[in-house]
């Protein structure tokens, strides 16, 4: 067990749990969700994404969302951003504390996801990242398909390694590896997040695990052995990539704290107060969701 060791939990169900859903959540649901969020102790939540929203619908009330998000000093509001288009109206908001930017180890997913190749998606995170410092923000970047391509399969440790080390010149607040399709498993999660882990320094590493094939929860694990400081869940295990096909939901928020606390790691997340959000969130999607504990007996009693 990992003794007297804490871990950071991001909440990312508002944005990623959400984005890949068909039918439309009100902007009052999502604002419901962030609330239980906060109440079961999540102080990062990815809020929304200023993308097209013709692209994703599901998120086109990205400024009305954010401009009926709560006063709250100790919680940091993320937005995700993918170009300077989308960083200005994140800014804009003046509610946003974090731009979270996006790179892409593989340049065919660059170009159906962003418009950009793997290398343009690095100088355009980069700017990303001077943006948000300029106007007194921070900015992470998070490392996408690092475990694997939809399109071109296998991606060299190498060259996740030499992003990380560009990625991490632009002093971020965090480097994220991001298993975009949920192919990764703990081996290959270990070595990457070791070998990211020496090439950035004293700079964090977050994790953002899919759960498609079975592998989500044995990655965060692994991941927080090698010193992963951060880890992203979705309350539910609600998610997807609208550009990635096959892509399943995330971790859940209530999975991970549950097999992290229960291994001597905190996270300070409250496990009852996450599964009656979990409950509620099914109520409003009208379906059980995919997440286990939510749907197991309460333990220890």
């Amino acid at each position: 067990m990992l003794k007297n060791h804490a871990v950071e939990i991001v909440e990312v169900g508002p944005r990623d749990g959400l984005q890949n859903e068909s039918a439309i959540v009100s902007t009052a649901d999502k604002l419901e969700l962030i609330r239980r969020a906060i109440d079961y102790g999540v102080r990062r939540i990815e809020v929304t994404s200023f993308v097209n929203p013709k692209k994703v619908p599901q998120l086109a009330d990205a400024e009305d969302l954010v401009a009926t998000l709560p006063d709250r000093d100790d919680v940091t509001w993320i937005g995700l951003v993918l170009n300077r288009r989308g960083a200005e109206r994140a800014l804009a908001t003046g509610r946003i504390d974090e731009l979270g930017a996006v790179c892409v180890t593989s340049d065919t997913f660059g170009v159906r996801n962003q418009g950009q190749s793997s290398d343009e998606s690095l100088a355009a995170a980069i700017e990303i990242v001077a943006l948000a410092k300029a106007a007194g923000r921070s900015g992470h970047i998070t490392i996408a398909t690092a475990f694997g391509c939809p399109f071109e399969g296998e991606v060299a440790l190498g060259r996740v390694v030499e992003m990380a080390k560009r990625a991490a010149d632009a002093a971020p607040r965090e480097i994220a590896l991001a298993d975009t399709i949920g192919v990764g498993v703990p081996a290959q999660v270990a070595e990457m997040v070791g070998r990211v882990r020496e090439a950035v320094g004293h700079l964090p590493v977050r994790v953002h695990f899919h759960n498609t094939r079975g592998t989500g929860i044995a990655n965060v694990w692994a991941a927080v052995r090698e010193g992963a400081a951060t880890v992203d869940a979705s309350l539910g295990g609600l998610g997807g990539c609208p550009f990635a096909p096959g892509a399943a939901g995330n971790v859940a928020t209530e999975d991970v704290a549950y097999m992290l606390e229960r291994g001597g790691v905190r996270t300070g997340l409250a496990l009852p107060h996450i599964v009656e959000a979990a409950g509620w969130l099914a109520g409003v999607m009208d379906r059980p969701l995919p997440a286990m504990v939510s749907r197991a007996p309460a333990f220890p009693r």
